[in-house]
Formats: C-alpha cells, sequence, structure tokens
C-alpha cells in the first residue's frame, strides 16, 4: 500500500507551486530537511507514492485539530514519479530547493473544506505550515480516498477511465481522480451542448458519443498541456478516437488527416481509416500544430 505525504504550500509561494506542477518538480531547501527527521521522511517516498500539496490555509499557529473544519484554497493531489533526488540546476526564481522528488499531478480542486481530506490529513498538513512546508508523511492513503470520494466528482459521462498506468489497490482511486479531470475538460469543450461534431470524421453526434480527446497523450503530456484546450480535440466513439490513439490516422502540418497503415490491419479496419483520408481536422490553428506534430512523431507506423 503506498505511503501520502502532505506538504503545506503558503499565500506568498503561489508562483512556486505552478512552477513546480508545470516543470513536475517539488523541492525543499535543505535547512528544511535538516531538521528533526525531515529528510528521512522525503526519503521515504517510493515511486507511487502520493503527494498532496496544500495551498494557502488559515493561521497554523493553533492547537492539534483545529484545522479539522479549515478552508484551503486549492488542493492538488500528485503522486511520485521519481523519489528523492538532489539537483541544483535552478527551477523556481527565489531559491534552488535542491532537495527535490519529481511528481505527476493526478487532479486539483480549490476551496476545499477539511472534511474533504479528513483529521490525519488536515493535521499533518498543520504540521507542516509549521515546519517551512516539510514533508508529514502518513502510511496509507485513507486521505486521498476520502478526498476522491467527498469533493465534487464529475466523472466523463463517455466512460474514459484515462491513460492510467498503475495497478493494484490504489488503482481505483487513481482512475476516479483522472476520470475528474476529463469531466472538466468535457465541460469546457463542450460547453453545455447535447451535441457535438468530431473533429476527425466531422458526424454530429449525442455528447455521450464524444471524447474529449488529448492530441498530445496525457500520459507524456505536462500538467500544463493536459489542461490547455489546444491540445484537446473532440473525437468519437465510433472508432476515430481509436484509430488516432493508436495512431492509424494522423494530422499532417497543413491540418489534413493521412492514414497509416500496418501489415497487421484488416481489411475492415483500414477502411475504417481510409474513409477519413485527406480530410481537414476541425479546428486547425497554429497552436494546435504542435501537438499534432507530437502525435506524428510519438506514435508506432
Amino acid at each position: 500500500m503506498p505511503s501520502t505525504a502532505y506538504v503545506y504550500v503558503p499565500a506568498p509561494s503561489r508562483r512556486n507551486l505552478e512552477i513546480g506542477l508545470a516543470q513536475g518538480l517539488w523541492g525543499w531547501r535543505t535547512p528544511t530537511l535538516d531538521r528533526a527527521g525531515a529528510r528521512a521522511a522525503v526519503e521515504s517516498l517510493v515511486e507511487g507514492d502520493f503527494l498532496v500539496l496544500a495551498y494557502k490555509g488559515p493561521n497554523c499557529r493553533v492547537e492539534a485539530g483545529q484545522w479539522s473544519h479549515a478552508s484551503l484554497k486549492r488542493v492538488v493531489v500528485t503522486r511520485v514519479t521519481r523519489p528523492y533526488f538532489r539537483d541544483e540546476n535552478p527551477v523556481w526564481p527565489d531559491d534552488d530547493y535542491p532537495e527535490r522528488i519529481g511528481l505527476d499531478v493526478l487532479n486539483e480542486e480549490t476551496d476545499v473544506q477539511g472534511q474533504a481530506l479528513g483529521d490525519q490529513a488536515m493535521e499533518a498538513l498543520r504540521l507542516s505550515a509549521n515546519k517551512q512546508g516539510a514533508a508529514l508523511v502518513a502510511d496509507g492513503i485513507d486521505g486521498v480516498i476520502r478526498f476522491a470520494a467527498t469533493t465534487p466528482n464529475s466523472p466523463s459521462s463517455d466512460g474514459s477511465t484515462g491513460l492510467v498506468d498503475h495497478s493494484g489497490p490504489d488503482s481505483e482511486v487513481v482512475q476516479v481522480l483522472v476520470r475528474r479531470e476529463q469531466g472538466k475538460l468535457r465541460r469546457k469543450l463542450l460547453n453545455g451542448a447535447t451535441t457535438a461534431t468530431c473533429a476527425l470524421c466531422g458526424r454530429t453526434l449525442p455528447t455521450r458519443y464524444i471524447r474529449a480527446a488529448h492530441i498530445k497523450r496525457r500520459a507524456d503530456a505536462t500538467s500544463l498541456e493536459r489542461k490547455l484546450m489546444a491540445n484537446i480535440m473532440p473525437a468519437c466513439l465510433l472508432g476515430c478516437d481509436e484509430l488516432f490513439e493508436h495512431g492509424r490516422i494522423v494530422v499532417d502540418d497543413s491540418g489534413f488527416i493521412q492514414v497509416r497503415p500496418r501489415t497487421t490491419d484488416t481489411v475492415d479496419l483500414l477502411s475504417a481509416a481510409e474513409a477519413l483520408q485527406g480530410r481537414l481536422v476541425a479546428g486547425f490553428s497554429p497552436d494546435r500544430a504542435g501537438f499534432y506534430a507530437w502525435h506524428r512523431e510519438n506514435t508506432s507506423s
């Protein structure tokens, strides 16, 4: 069972938080980890553990338990992708923060009430705030499970589970958090419409048959790229989404669909792909071109 680390980020560190999430990194000053077991806590984290970053809460100079019903401006649930390492290459503008871990953002919410994380997690965050943002590590993932279950949950209505490579007892909560991200993208893409048009085949369908598809696949996109609408297109579940996902079709640098046949393709699969050959993908623009180029270069031919 993975562990969960809780880190408090004070209001003045907003820019550092944004930079860290964009870079897939979090770091600490060396003096922060020199104090009573703080480095050992960070060093105990392994790939697959959770790291919860909480931004802007109330006064932390209160008695234990007083944060149980506190409000946090922002909570970001991430997963450790690279355990503790040292690196002094500049990332943040105000300091080096050389004691680092790599992370992957799963989900974030704003205006989170303490009950959404639970008493243990909120007390860990209060202690982190009192220890200059040191990580407080708890065995298990109770706080993350509670967060997934009690904060607003908007899984995609198309049944998408997102690109999740993790397995084990925590896989379900990871799926929930990633689906919530998909739900937010769908709402932004569809804007309340009941029908939508597939960018690839041009068919207009009820929105339950349309996926908010990442052009540069989610597993390889940065936290920022995952949320950019330039990296999202409406792709239908009648075949277009899968053909694009598996690289059977790509979009060239002029915005036209090209087929990439393979020797293992059946006649029917090739026929479905060839029906899209030469179509101009809807919504093609310069800011999308780079994502389509990434897709061309990183899907098997």
